[in-house]
């Protein structure tokens, strides 16, 4: 059994999503969004070494000494997989690993408006799944893949870094590809997906120009296109993909998302009031001609109120998702604050003690400051 399966074992005994191992540090697990220790000895190099280097195997591990940062996937047993992130960072080695469940959890059982499967039922076009890093974006979109996969035949290729959710056959053909073992870049694979016979094309994160474009023309083509980006709602989702271009093909941009975008869905987590883990909130815009209209004249603000008045389509604005939530005692007025959009809404219930966290957070509409939350010692130990 490698080194590091202890750490895992505690990992998914907790009910953790990532593990920490730093060098010059004690390992650490993040528990519902909160990061705490699990022993008090901090790691050493040959420690840190022993760690990783086991499970990547030596060619891997010569790649990564070479470049400073590797990504790729390991599976502990049939139940257990992770997502591994290697680094070097100021005080030597380090490396993040995110448990990935290997059972696909169904949209109902995320909790996701039912309105998301319009996304699957889609023939063509672009739908972009945003949220900041682990707030559960790749959980829903496996969801939704796996939703097609059940109710329809069709040709689904996924381009990932690493492969994340592993998908079986089912009414559909799956064919997942990993960067840079299958493909050397996302962009190549996207490439290669347009002659591979595709009708779906998963991109697992558009973060340059190259892709972003090609991803659009994709769409325009006739597929259809998921995608992620690092974006907090929809607004912000829109500006994104048109400032990646330079400020000369920006109109052209406009035009193209305006044809070819069906919809955004962001989405973050949210801590429970009752510490019993974390949930899911989710804004939702649905393309119509309004926001078709929108997007070419390059008046996103606009898109907040198309969303709001646009309930009855679906549609479902990131503020009042989470004002549901609250209204409902699921999460602490704290939370909602700091997942706020405009937090003026919210700063009201606050306890008196913490109006100024409310001031020193911001009120305006575009202000998504988190707090750094408070982290804790888990009792539980990990042998050295």
């Amino acid at each position: 059994m490698p080194y590091i399966d202890q750490f895992f074992d505690l990992l998914v005994r907790e009910g953790a999503s990532d593990l920490h191992i730093g060098e010059g540090q004690p390992p650490k697990i993040r528990k519902h969004g909160d990061v705490m220790a699990i022993r008090d000895e901090i790691l050493a190099r040959d420690e840190v070494v022993r760690l990783l280097s086991e499970i990547c195997g030596p060619q891997n591990w010569e790649i990564f000494e070479e470049r400073g940062d590797f990504d790729f996937a390991y599976e502990m047993d049939e139940q257990s997989r992770f997502r591994c992130n290697f680094f070097k960072q100021t005080n030597g080695y380090g490396a993040v690993f995110r448990l990935i469940p290997t059972r696909i959890a169904s949209l109902e059982e995320l909790g996701v408006p039912p309105v998301v499967k319009q996304f699957g039922d889609l023939r063509g076009g672009l739908v972009l799944v945003t949220g900041p890093t682990g707030s559960g974006k790749s959980t829903t979109l496996a969801a939704l893949i796996d939703y097609i996969n059940s109710t329809y035949s069709r040709h689904i290729v996924t381009i990932e870094e690493p492969i994340e959710f592993v998908h079986s056959n089912k009414r559909s053909i799956i064919t997942q590809r990993e960067v840079p073992e299958h493909s050397s870049t996302f962009p190549a694979g996207l490439k290669a997906a347009l002659r591979e016979d595709c009708d779906i094309v998963l991109v697992g994160e558009m973060r340059d120009l190259e892709t972003i474009s090609l991803a659009l023309t994709a769409a325009e083509t006739g597929l259809l296109v998921f995608g992620t980006l690092h974006t907090n709602n929809a607004r912000k989702t829109v500006d994104r993909m048109i400032d990646v271009f330079p400020a000369d093909k920006q109109p052209q941009a406009r035009t193209m998302l305006a044809n070819s975008l069906r919809g955004v869905l962001a989405q973050l987590l949210l801590k429970r009031a009752d510490g019993k883990g974390r949930l899911a909130v989710n804004e939702i815009l649905i393309t119509n001609n309004a926001v078709s209209s929108i997007i070419r004249e390059g008046a996103t603000q606009k898109l907040q109120d198309v969303i709001v008045s646009g309930k009855g389509q679906g549609m479902q604005f990131m503020d009042d998702a989470i004002w549901g939530y609250l209204q409902q005692g699921i999460v602490s007025p704290h939370e909602a604050f700091m997942k706020a959009i405009d937090k003026n809404l919210f700063k009201k219930f606050l306890p008196l003690d913490e109006q100024d966290l409310g001031n020193s957070a911001g009120a305006g509409p575009e202000d998504e400051k988190r707090s750094r939350g408070s982290s804790g010692r888990s009792k539980t130990r990990v042998r050295r």
